[in-house]
């Protein structure tokens, strides 16, 4: 049985292929795509994630999961879904697809568009389900390039207090601050400058990956995103970007004194996340004493959150590298499907 797993978002597009075989083959591949700028070049987009992961077998079967809903292109979720929805069965009209709904159960693609709103932001789901069969109790933080999942999981139970975005931003269980696309003046509202702190600038100028860059947690081939000011992902125009956040540049600041006020809007960041996970940490004082694990393109975020805690941290078994952690909920989602699938033809 092939498997491709789905996680489509705004921003970015990711595709898992599982083959289940007498060894599972598993291939992964993420594509940005901005879909509130060109929504109906998404077909293109699954016709070519598929390419990269299908190589030389067919699937079976689509697990579905999704984000892009939010977008603001969409008027409402319902309008966001059901456009995700018919982009899937439109690209591959004789291949079933399985959607993950908020109760955490696959339903097949048709029955997904009677009732849309049951299948928002449901990425986070999967993954805490798939982690939760292998580490049933933990904290599960999920640091994207976006956004940030905190998901308590207690006796095999992803125990959540919240399942709709907002639910989940009052829970504390999903933190808008992300690894890449995060603008900074969502993070700080002043920041250390020449000995005084100085007000920043509420203005597109830089984003988390800039930041990021700069004290070497991610590679330029890592920010995949469009720099806020369209020149590349390198040290130079990212210090550049930075400076502009208390309205200096690249002149006025030296380049030890933009590190600086890139080590100051880390700190900040892994305290946004640290937040987050002492909250959902309150309402179950138990998991203190169990590990934390750590997954997405933002991990390192995380990882310093926690220890920050001084929690344990627990990584996951063998077969999860940096690229498959990075994609981990369509991953996590074809994994859940291969399980439904074979339990529904026992």
């Amino acid at each position: 049985m092939n498997i491709i797993g789905w996680d489509i978002g705004g921003a970015n597009v990711k595709a898992a292929w599982l083959g289940m075989g007498l060894a599972d083959c598993v291939r992964v591949a993420s594509q940005p795509f901005e879909i509130w700028r060109e929504k109906d070049r998404l077909p293109d987009v699954l016709r070519s994630l598929t390419a990269r992961v299908m190589q030389d077998a067919s699937p079976h079967a689509m697990a579905i999961t999704m984000t892009a809903e939010l977008s603001d292109i969409f008027a409402t979720k319902r309008e966001g879904v059901l456009f995700v929805l018919s982009g899937i069965r439109n690209c591959f009209p004789n291949l079933p697809g399985y959607v993950l709904s908020i109760s955490g159960e696959f339903v097949s693609l048709h029955e997904a568009t009677t009732r849309p709103l049951e299948f928002a932001a449901t990425n986070w789901l999967a993954s805490a389900q798939w982690v939760s069969r292998q580490f049933p109790n933990c904290l599960l933080v999920d640091v994207g390039g976006t956004t940030t999942d905190i998901l308590p999981i207690l006796n095999g139970r992803v125990c959540v207090s919240g399942r709709t975005d907002t639910g989940r931003l009052a829970s504390g269980e999903l933190v808008f601050t992300g690894a890449l696309r995060t603008n900074l003046a969502a993070i700080v509202q002043s920041a250390p400058v020449g000995g005084r702190f100085c007000r920043v600038a509420s203005e597109y100028f830089a984003i988390s990956g800039d930041v990021h860059l700069i004290l070497g947690h991610l590679k330029p081939q890592d920010y995949t995103c469009p720099t806020p000011d369209g020149r590349p992902p390198s040290m130079n125009s990212a210090r550049s970007r930075l400076a502009h956040l208390v309205c200096a540049d690249a002149e006025t600041l030296s380049a030890a004194e933009i590190d600086d006020l890139a080590r100051y809007v880390f700190e900040r960041q892994v305290g946004q996340i640290r937040d987050g996970m002492c909250q959902a940490l309150s309402r179950l004082p138990n998991l203190r004493s169990h590990p934390v694990i750590v997954i997405g393109a933002g991990a390192f975020l995380g990882e310093s959150a926690a220890r920050t805690l001084g929690m344990e941290i627990q990584k996951l078994p063998a077969g999860w590298g940096r690229e498959e952690l990075a994609v981990a909920p369509c991953l996590a989602a074809a994994h859940l499907l291969a399980e439904y699938l074979r339990s529904e033809t026992r």
